[in-house]
Formats: structure tokens, sequence, C-alpha cells
């Protein structure tokens, strides 16, 4: 046979072979095969060693790296609802986990499709936006780890029942003036001290709520660590909260100075946690007045898991008067008159928390 002609039957046939394998059907992709899968869900309860709060942890073990988002919905049942993107429930997983209810009720696991769960954790009470946390943990096969998806959901303070009135007179207020004794705090450009600024101011507001007719509690007095010099962050946070706690203090005002690496960064902010529906008010009313009363930026307010917002028993807030680290306001911070306008803005703002207080309790 001529070369040429076996050449051409051979690229015939190469040819109807490869249409042949592109047209073969192709075997079916198992629901195993098309993404990772969540192999395993477990939790426990933690106790945070510094605070002594708890908090429930919740982690599905993942067989590779997958993305989550996470919404909270507090209008009607509380729950949280973790959207796992790139992975599927393993066939033995459970639909429905059953919690002890301390902090969360249940767990309920479906599919949005094939490469995306969802997860439901239903709350026993309602919660802030700082009080959970999402996210992901990368696999470790030297220790045998998986990827991982975990959920940490801190155990609510119970909501306190306060019942407010209008006005200052006769209340009972405790001041914490920020740092002190061997803790120095922020320290400034010319070496001012947080903790001489926030005893100074603290004094001022001492003063003026007592010709107001307050009963006022210091946690100190002095330049003086209030639990015992050197002493530990829970030492020294819990013996600040059992003065408020201690005098069943109407509320608990902790004074502090804020820094920055950037000296350029200023302005007053308001810290607070809620575990009430008043302590959000507070920090509202105190910002708002003290900023007025300041001059300075007004940076807002915040929610924060501080120690002392979150164990003591009354409304509570954490005001940042200025940054040390900013020099225009570190000389500001050690000027008297400037003391004096920042003490009777928070002043005014405790007035006005009051007055609104009130509002929302029913108190006459």
């Amino acid at each position: 046979m001529p070369m040429k002609k076996v050449i051409s039957i051979m690229v015939l046939m190469l040819s109807l072979l490869s249409q042949l394998a592109w047209a073969a059907p192709t075997t079916p992709v198992s629901s195993d095969e098309k993404g990772n899968k969540i192999s395993n869900v477990r939790y426990a309860i933690r106790t945070d060693a510094a605070t002594g709060g708890k908090s429930l942890r919740i982690v599905f073990d993942v067989t590779g790296p997958v993305q989550v988002n996470a919404t909270s919905d507090m209008d009607s049942t509380p729950s949280l609802t973790i959207t796992i993107n790139g992975a599927a429930f393993a066939a033995q997983q459970p639909d429905t986990v059953v919690l002890d209810g301390s902090i969360a009720k249940t767990i309920n696991m479906s599919a949005l499709n094939e490469t995306t769960s969802k997860v439901t954790i239903n709350l026993s009470q309602i919660i802030d936006e700082s009080d959970y946390r999402v996210f992901t943990l990368p696999g470790d096969p030297a220790n045998k780890q998986s990827f991982r998806v975990v959920v940490d959901i801190d155990k609510p303070v119970p909501l306190p029942d306060f019942s407010f009135t209008p006005g200052i007179k006769g209340k009972v207020i405790a001041i914490d003036p920020g740092h002190g004794g061997s803790d120095t705090g922020a320290i400034g450009p010319t070496n001012i001290q947080e903790k001489a600024v926030t005893l100074a101011v603290s004094m001022k507001v001492k003063a003026l709520l007592e010709q107001a007719g307050a009963k006022v509690y210091m946690t100190r007095t002095d330049d003086r660590d209030v639990f015992a010099p050197n002493d530990s962050a829970s030492e020294e946070l819990g013996a600040r909260v059992a003065v408020g706690n201690k005098y069943k203090a109407d509320i608990f005002v902790d004074i502090h100075a804020n820094s920055f690496t950037n000296p350029q960064v200023g302005g007053a902010g308001t810290y607070y946690y809620k575990k009430s529906i008043y302590d959000k008010v507070l920090a509202r009313t105190i910002q708002s007045n003290l900023a007025d009363a300041s001059g300075l930026d007004d940076r807002g307010i915040y929610p924060a898991n501080f120690y002392v917002l979150k164990h003591t028993v009354m409304p509570a807030v954490l005001i940042e008067l200025a940054f040390l680290s900013n020099p225009k306001e570190e000389k500001l911070l050690n000027t008297p008159l400037v003391q004096q306008k920042m003490a009777q803005g928070i002043v005014n703002g405790i007035d006005d928390f009051f007055t609104q207080a009130a509002k929302i309790g029913g108190g006459n």
C-alpha cells in the first residue's frame, strides 16, 4: 500500500477516535465529590480566665477552606444565622443539635444548595453585636486538625430591672478614675500621665455631683492601685467593679484618656456594654454633653466588652476624654479650666440620662 494512503487512513482513524472520546458519556459525579464537607459539629461552654465570663464555642470541622458570613436577628426570636459557602453537611450530620439553653437552645443545620450550608443558632436571650464572633481556622495536617469554622457566643449578663427618676439629687453614683498607683496608663509626649488626668477630672465630677445632691463613691481619691500594687488585671478591675456593686450605685462612670500611634488622631469617645436598655442611653447623653463642653471632635459611642462595663450591675460607661498622644489634646487635658469643662459636660450628661431614663422606665 502506498505510504501516502497509509498516513491518510491513520489520520482519519485518529480523528474518529478523538470525536468518539469527546462524545462519550461522562460518569456522574457523586455529591461527596462536588465540594468540601462539614464532617463534624462540636461545642463546649468555656470560662474566661481573666473575667470569669462564660461563652459557648461551636466548631464545624470542614474538609477544606470555606467562606462564612453571619447575621443576627434580635427582633423576634433571638438567633444567629451563619452561611457557609463552599461546603455541604455530611450525610451523617443531624439536622438539629439540642444545647443546654444557658446561652443557646439549638443549632439547626440545612443545605441552601449542594455547596452552601446554613446554620441557625437559636439563642436563649438577646445579645449585642459585640457578644459573638464568627471566624475560620486553617487546617493543620501535622496535628491532624481540619479546617474549622468557629462560632463564639458570650453569655450576656442578666438584664437588670431599674426604675429611674429625673434629676441628680438623691442618686448614688460610682466614679472610677482610670489607672493609678503602679499603673500610669498612657503617657503623653511631654510625660503627662493618664492616671493623673483621670483623677483630676474625676474629682471635679465628684464635686459637681455632690453640689447637685448626689452621693458619690470613688474607686480611688489619690494616686494608688485600687486592689494592691502590681496586682493582676482581673484583681484590679474586679476591685473597681466591686465599689459600684457594693454601694448599689445607680450608674458607674469610668474615666480614661486615649492614646494612638498617630499623634494627629484626637477627640472624645464613650464606650458601653448593652446589659440593659439604659447603658447605651447613658453613653449617648454623656458623650453628647462632653463633646459640646470640651469642644473636641465627637468620636461617638461604641459597644465594648470591657470588664468594668460587663461586670457592674448598674448601667455603666467608659469615657475616653481625649488623646494624650495628641500634643494639643495632651496640653488641654493638663489644663484645670479644660478639666473643669469636661467634668461639667459629664455631669450634664448624667443629668440628661436620668431625665431620659425616667421616661423610658415610666419614672416620675
